[in-house]
């Protein structure tokens, strides 16, 4: 699915950006003795030397409100009319994270809901937010993406462990025009349920609920079919990367900055490879960070334009591939933001 036709007058423009990491750091060689692997294995096949997770008690609102604020403080502060969460991991199965995250913000009374599309999550949210805007419902959406996976894993599964941290990142949104910098491109999302089991937590919803116990055969973990969530991560990406690129009318060479889901190193020098990408032009913090899932995105947007790696000016292309299956991508031309918070 494809839409925000360039000609469109009402268009979402980003004006703030936020992003907020857990303080505990844990690294390979934490891992290493549990999992009987060394720190080479673990780099060779995901790329990640270390990753955050949260303290027990810590919960995923608790990483969205610091990365809300922030967004605010860099939009110059003032009100929203909505706030997405973007998120796998919700502080419950119910109510929704999104109104508690608001009222913390001091927003309560205003739209707030999660959307759960892993880790395409925040390309979905900003789908959802640039909906809203084009709508007349909003003059301005903080959508936030937010997880504490470390919260779903296995601590005995060396093919997921190693790879996924805890974050969250997040974008301000305003009514704007579509040749404004900062103003999101079109957008493309797609999904196939026929491949939901290659990425999912089998337990815990109405399908299979979580009786007294929990389960003995590790259904309540997050699980993954790493081989073929690889091919398929790749082929969709590029192949949405490409759509978006096209209806913003740009060729590969006007890209600046590829910001992908950040899923695993081999996967974005394989996205590079297919599109045919120079390495430089791609933006990566995964061997710092590991896989946020659904904060991926937007927490690596603000690295990138804390450190400069992202200027004011750069053509940027987003893409994403998650559970579901899900994926999107869109482009931007990147504005001049207040990140000193970021």
């Amino acid at each position: 699915m494809t839409g925000g036709a360039t000609g469109s007058a009402d268009r979402a423009v980003v004006c703030g950006l936020g992003s907020w990491l857990p303080e505990r750091v844990v690294t390979n060689a934490q891992l290493c003795e549990r999992l009987d692997v060394s720190e080479d294995w673990i780099v060779g096949r995901t790329g990640i030397s270390r990753r955050r997770w949260v303290e027990p008690g810590v919960a995923t609102s608790d990483l969205a409100v610091e990365a809300g604020r922030a967004a605010l403080r860099s939009a110059g502060g003032g009100p929203v009319d909505a706030v997405v969460l973007a998120t796998t991991t919700p502080d419950h199965r119910c109510p929704a994270t999104a109104p508690d995250v608001a009222a913390r913000l001091g927003l309560g009374g205003v739209a707030a809901f999660d959307v759960s599309a892993v880790c395409t999550g925040f390309v979905y949210g900003l789908a959802t937010a640039a909906g809203f805007i084009a709508a007349g419902l909003a003059e301005r959406v903080l959508l936030i993406a937010a997880e504490a996976f470390s919260t779903l894993l296995d601590p005995d599964d060396r093919t997921t462990l190693p790879i996924f941290g805890d974050g969250a990142g997040a974008v301000v949104l305003r009514r704007g025009r579509a040749d404004e910098p900062g103003a999101i491109g079109p957008l493309v999302l797609g999904s196939d349920g026929d491949r939901t089991g290659l990425i999912t937590v089998e337990a815990g919803g109405s399908r299979a609920p979580l009786g007294a116990e929990a389960p003995d055969d590790g259904s309540q973990y997050f699980r993954m079919r790493g081989r073929e969530v690889f091919r398929h991560s790749v082929e969709r990406m590029s192949a949405a990367a490409t759509e978006a690129l096209a209806g913003a009318g740009w060729r590969l060479d006007d890209v600046d900055r590829v910001v992908t889901h950040q899923a695993n190193a081999r996967v974005s020098a394989a996205l590079a490879t297919r599109l045919g990408l120079r390495r430089d032009v791609v933006a990566q913090n995964i061997a710092e960070v590991g896989n946020t899932a659904a904060a991926s995105i937007p927490v690596l947007l603000a690295q990138a334009a804390s450190d400069g790696t992202l200027e004011p000016g750069h053509r940027v292309l987003l893409a994403a591939f998650g559970g579901g299956l899900t994926w999107g991508a869109t482009t931007l031309t990147w504005p001049e933001l207040d990140i000193r918070d970021a």
